[in-house]
């Protein structure tokens, strides 16, 4: 089976896509004139419930990238579950080669999460705080199990957005 095949085949399954947000700290706290902390955001769409008791979710990073090595040493993030209305979102935060996140954040609405500080979407279906009880290398990802510290519906307007055969779409 070839990469190509394998892929074809899993697109033909639909999933949710969320935007995965994390706060970088500063590079250096004791210099008040070093860059201070940067919000950073992904978009996935391998995103899942795990347990309920405790409550657990996991998310799929590929290994080395900008999420995957923050999370590794930031143990709190957010995960907003976009609606339908903001695939513009997901397309920002999917992009290669992309611009400083300083910037993709700078016209979306959000706030911060009380435990992560980690900008949560508004518009957003749903919103999760979380902390990172596990790490398991799998392949050419990391999957990230996270406790879920707060989990809000802070909006019922609209479907979900959803990811199927290499596009995003809604649901209708």
């Amino acid at each position: 089976m070839s990469n190509d095949e394998f892929r074809a085949a899993m697109s033909r399954l639909a999933s949710g896509v969320v935007l995965v947000t994390a706060q970088e700290p500063p590079l250096d706290p004791d210099d008040p004139s070093a860059p201070g902390s940067e919000d950073v955001g992904m978009t996935a769409t391998a995103f899942m419930s795990v347990s309920l008791d405790p409550p657990l979710v996991l998310v799929s990073l590929r290994e080395g990238s900008r999420m995957d090595e923050l999370l590794d040493e930031q143990p709190l993030w957010a995960v907003s579950v976009l609606s339908e209305s903001q695939r513009h979102i997901a397309g920002r935060f999917a992009m290669k080669g992309r611009v400083s996140d300083r910037l993709l954040f700078a016209d979306i609405p959000y706030t911060r999460g009380e435990y992560t500080d980690a900008p949560l979407v508004g518009g957003a279906l749903a919103v999760l705080e979380c902390r990172t009880e596990q790490r398991v290398r799998a392949g050419d990802h990391t999957l990230v199990i996270g406790r879920v510290l707060t989990a809000r519906v802070p909006s019922a307007d609209g479907g979900p957005l959803t990811y199927f055969r290499g596009r995003y779409r809604h649901l209708g």
